[in-house]
């Protein structure tokens, strides 16, 4: 089980991936005081957290009440993620994810404390996207006891703290790494994204075709 959790968490990270969401952070916190910035990314983290936890829980049961089987659902999310991560790895990013440099803020925003663009677009779908919640449903659905939810809902918390503390070094991380550094980081996790997928697609295959066994 403490592979599959750092699987669990290696998919998270590179599908979730703040690094992406870093220069919308900017753009949405700009002029900000610094506890409006910490309020936004505890909000967007938060949300994070509640997401995959919601799909953790749930995902299963709305599979059954689709009708759909969790084979057919890992070969589509495999084939979904396997497209992410080649787009990752163009330097193309997430094909899943607003472009962020075509995401427009309404300026009633303001007037509402900030609290709905730190969940759309911010929290959702710019850092959980389709990839990320299908691979929390597929995941979630292959466990069979409590303990092993907690563990997944436990891998959601962890990645929650690591987007907040990721958003909230935007200006620095931005300034050291720039935009090449972000690229290079992005063609990484695609790499890792990859191998993530071709495991939930073989997962998927052997469950659809017990014979490939």
């Amino acid at each position: 089980m403490d592979t599959e959790i750092v699987k669990i968490i290696l998919a998270f990270v590179v599908l979730i991936n703040p690094f992406s969401a870093l220069t919308l952070f900017l753009d949405s916190t700009r002029g900000y005081s610094m506890i409006d910035r910490r309020r936004f990314a505890r909000i967007s983290s938060m949300t994070v957290f509640i997401t995959i936890t919601f799909f953790t829980l749930a995902g299963e049961l709305l599979l059954r009440a689709l009708g759909i089987s969790i084979g057919s659902f890992q070969v589509a999310g495999g084939i979904l993620v396997l497209l992410i991560a080649i787009n990752m790895m163009n330097g193309e990013g997430n094909p899943v994810k607003p472009d962020q440099e075509n995401v427009e803020f309404d300026d009633s925003i303001e007037t509402m404390g900030s609290s709905a663009a730190a969940v759309v677009p911010l929290a959702i779908p710019m850092m959980v996207g389709p990839g990320g919640i299908s691979t929390v449903i597929i995941y979630s659905a292959q466990v069979s006891d409590w303990y092993q939810k907690l563990a997944i809902i436990i891998a959601g918390l962890l990645i929650a703290v690591f987007c907040y503390l990721a958003l909230m070094a935007a200006g620095r991380l931005s300034r050291i790494l720039g935009d090449t550094g972000l690229n290079i980081i992005s063609r990484i996790m695609g790499m890792l994204l990859a191998a993530v997928s071709i495991e939930i697609l073989v997962s998927g295959l052997r469950t659809i075709f017990p014979q490939l066994v």
